[in-house]
């Protein structure tokens, strides 16, 4: 079992039997097709890029904005994995840029194209600026990358989505329902299939990664005591992605069963199994204050300052969900996976209505976060934006 398991607070893998059951039909799609990942180098799509790499694709070409990660992916692929007879290459692009059309032009066809880019945290709808990158990101180039996929013949298109996007409360999850409302009502010549899943433990930019960073910095750990995630390991985000791109039908978004593996977490218990693994017992402060103070001289004696706190800031949900009521699921097809089929069939005028809108704001070549939130509340009519006036980049 992986390490991250025990600090998520489980023993089990989850889709383990469902990669068994369904590994011949895998490994022969993959063994017998091109795939492009845009986005590829983050810490789903470096999960997704090692699930391909592993049953030797006849393509994989890796598109992402980072040169970095894409050094990093490559490394990473390279000392755990090693090499494959087909072609395997990076792009530090931007699939927003025409660099990255030409690729698409010159490059493919591919057969299945994964769509992993997105701005995916709830500090991003803090101004108007990284707000409409946020809508460009994920929502309006997913549909110019479906686009390119459609004109291109591809036989799949896959693109992630996250349990933010059921009953959201804040733009990120908004966003991403607006995204899944461009994917299943357009006008569309391939099948498209997505996947609603919980935070991923330790990925870039979360609040877990955050734990190592400050540990590495001896500096103090903070975490709310009253917000509760489901949590995949980076592996179990990768196999769901394989998992709805390979066998989702047209129009499914597959997302995990609740089951005893699967179960709401506090980041500040994480905290603290964290800590213990490492040998340290977690010193609770009353005050990122006290916290930062103290962070010198704790870890001679042990201990490790922390402040646990309760959740102030604009659009943080008490617990994540993965679908709503109404619609309607599919819960045998898989063993640990539900499946959600068809949504969204009557929401064609919402999916022009923003369209419209935003293009409109957007030529008009000045906004406001007001009334970007006003289009996707007009849009989305069970969107409950939470707003407190405070954010995450106002604390520790």
């Amino acid at each position: 079992m992986d390490a991250i398991h025990h600090l998520i607070g489980r023993d089990q893998e989850l889709f383990s039997e469902d990669v068994r059951n369904h590994e011949q039909r895998l490994s022969f799609e993959v063994q017998n097709s091109s795939f492009l990942v845009v986005g590829g180098a983050g810490a789903i799509g470096r999960a997704v890029v090692k699930e391909l790499f592993k049953r030797g694709p006849g393509v994989l070409h890796v598109v992402d904005i980072s040169e970095n990660n894409l050094v990093e992916l490559v490394r990473d692929v390279r000392s755990s994995l090693g090499y494959i007879s087909g072609d395997f290459r990076t792009f530090a692009l931007d699939c927003g840029s025409r660099a990255f059309d030409l690729l698409f032009e010159e490059q493919g066809p591919y057969d299945f194209v994964l769509n992993l880019s997105a701005l995916k945290h709830v500090r991003s709808e803090k101004d108007p600026y990284t707000l409409m990158r946020m809508i460009e990101v994920n929502v309006l180039n997913t549909e110019k990358l479906l686009n390119q996929a459609q004109s291109r013949k591809a036989r799949k298109y896959f693109c992630v989505s996250t349990d933010k996007a059921t009953n959201p409360v804040n733009m990120m999850g908004a966003s991403k329902r607006i995204m899944e409302i461009f994917l299943f009502t357009g006008r569309r010549e391939i099948p498209v299939s997505t996947s609603r899943f919980a935070n991923v433990a330790f990925s870039d930019g979360s609040l877990l990664h955050g734990f190592t960073r400050r540990l590495q910095k001896r500096q103090p750990l903070t975490a709310p005591l009253d917000i509760r995630r489901y949590f995949l390991t980076p592996g179990e985000a990768g196999q769901l992605c394989l998992l709805s791109c390979i066998l989702g039908r047209d129009r499914d978004i597959l997302f995990p069963k609740l089951s005893e593996a699967l179960h709401l977490t506090t980041f500040a218990d994480i905290a603290r199994r964290y800590l213990y693994s490492l040998g340290y017992e977690p010193f609770e402060c009353r005050s990122e204050q006290e916290a930062r103070d103290r962070a010198g001289e704790l870890p001679a004696k042990g201990q490790w300052a922390c402040y646990f706190h309760r959740t102030e800031t604009t659009g943080e949900k008490d617990f994540e969900e993965f679908y709503t009521p109404e619609q309607e699921l599919d819960l045998q097809r898989f063993s640990s996976i539900g499946v959600i089929k068809n949504p969204f069939q009557p929401r064609r005028e919402k999916r022009d209505l923003f369209f419209r809108e935003i293009t409109r704001i957007r030529d008009r070549g000045r906004w406001d976060r007001e009334e970007l939130i006003a289009l996707f509340q007009s849009v989305l009519p069970e969107f409950r934006h939470l707003e407190t006036g405070k954010y995450l980049d106002d604390r520790m």
